[in-house]
């Protein structure tokens, strides 16, 4: 199971990076805003093996986060 949780990981990287590829005329803090929301769903997928109330949660934490980094 341990490997169908990376595996899930890193297709949500992928993914997220092929997204903000799109994102070239975003403002700094929008930029950081989708970063962080990116990196938190899936830091939050993986550590509530793939709950869908970890996922939400850690995207709209790393979203504010990463809005107010820089600020």
């Amino acid at each position: 199971m341990a490997i169908y949780g990376k595996v899930k990981a890193g297709v949500a990287a992928v993914v997220l990076l092929v997204g903000l590829s799109a994102c070239a005329n975003m403002s700094t803090r929008d930029r950081n805003t989708a970063i962080g929301a990116g990196v938190g769903g899936v830091a939050g997928s993986v550590l509530t093996d793939g709950s869908a109330v970890g996922t939400i949660g850690g995207a709209v934490v790393g979203g504010v986060i990463g809005n107010q980094t820089g600020k």
